[in-house]
This record gives structure tokens, sequence and C-alpha cells, in this order.
């Protein structure tokens, strides 16, 4: 069973406070594009443009690194068919702190944060207040190895802390994040694998993905 974790990209959308959404529209209608093949055939071809951090998306090393892997120096390996655990945000808790790992087995592991908090997303309350891994935690996750860390939230930091320690940390030990993921109501505590593989672009550190777990 395979379960889709991605948000839909959409003409406009805001994903990150602050950021511009994506402009998608026609390079080639298909008004345009009928007489210019055989008859009955006509096409479309798309143009987005976008920042790279829009709607479900992974962070590589060189986001904040400028000697740091770019999406086109990351191995795959580092982003497709991971065994994963799910960890859960603390009740009544806005961080998630290292209690949360207690007893959880990390160790080459995509590590997925459950917090909820997708169920904001698109509204003005998702940027307000929003769960994040503490740095203690963030040690942790380093000192015992997760291949990748990926949240349902905004951002894996504390969006009031500039020293953003959790990208900071993570990505300077080559491990990637992904952010803005969704339904991980419908994932077990572990038994599954994830997926988040970004396109081989040179000079990006984040672009979109299709983040997905396979299930059994």
């Amino acid at each position: 069973m395979i379960v889709d974790l991605s948000h839909v990209i959409r003409q406009s959308m805001v994903t990150y406070p602050g950021l511009p959404g994506p402009d998608i529209t026609d390079h080639l209608s298909r008004e345009d594009s009928r007489g210019r093949y055989g008859e009955g055939i006509e096409l479309q071809i798309g143009r987005i443009c976008m920042v790279g951090n829009t709607g479900t998306y992974v962070d590589v090393p060189f986001h904040f690194y400028e000697n740091g892997d770019d999406l086109s120096a990351t191995a795959i390996d580092r982003l497709v068919d991971l065994p994963t655990v799910l960890v859960h945000q603390p009740a009544g808790e806005r961080s998630i702190g290292t209690d949360a790992f207690n007893g959880v087995d990390v160790a080459g592991k995509a590590v997925l944060l459950r917090t909820g908090w997708d169920r904001l997303f698109g509204t003005d309350a998702y940027g307000v207040d929003a769960p994040f891994l503490t740095e203690s935690a963030v040690q942790l996750l380093v000192e015992r190895g997760a291949a990748l860390v990926g949240t349902d939230s905004v951002n894996i930091d504390d969006m009031g802390d500039l020293n953003r320690p959790a990208h900071s940390l993570l990505l300077g030990a080559g491990i990637p994040i992904v952010e803005h993921l969704r339904g991980m109501e419908l994932l077990p505590a572990d038994g599954f694998r994830f997926t988040a593989a970004p396109p081989m672009v040179a000079g990006m550190g984040t672009f979109p993905v299709r983040a997905f777990a396979r299930l059994g």
C-alpha cells in the first residue's frame, strides 16, 4: 500500500509565509498546438515559475552550506526507500525534545515527526506558533545516525529562532530534511519505507518532492 504524503502544488499557493507562490502557465496551449501536428493531435507544454521552497520539499546541505551537496550531488539512497519510524509531538507541547525518542531506533532510518500541523496548511495559522524540533533532539538524531528527518509542520526549526539549529546541525551532518508533509495519521509507528526524491538540479538546495510511504 502506498500513502501519498505530499501537498498539491497549485497556482499562487502559499507554502512558507513570505515566499511567493508558484506561477503556473502554458508555454504551449492546446489551442495553439492545433495544426502543428497530425490531424486531431493537440498537446500542452506547461511552464512553472516558483521558489524551491514550494509545497512538500526537501532541503539538502547546499541550502545552508555553500560547499555542501546540492540536489544533483545528494545520493539517491539518502532519499529513496528508507526504513522509517514515526515520532509524535508530545501532547500539549510545541517542541519535540529528546524524550520523544526514548526507545526509538533511528539509526539509518527516516525519522518522520507527526504533529498534525498539516491540518492548517494554506491558512494564516499555519505559520504561527508551529511545532518544532529542539536543538538537543537534533543533536541526538545526528549522534544516533538518522538518515533523513521529515515533519508535517511549517518548519523543523522554531520560526522565532533565527539561528536555525535544526537545519544547521542536520544539513551540516549531511542529513536531508523534508518539510510540509501531510497525512501521517495514515501511517503506523514503524515497519514502512519512505521516499522523497527531487530532480537532479545543480546549484539548488531545496526543491518539491513527491513524498510517499510504502506500507507492508
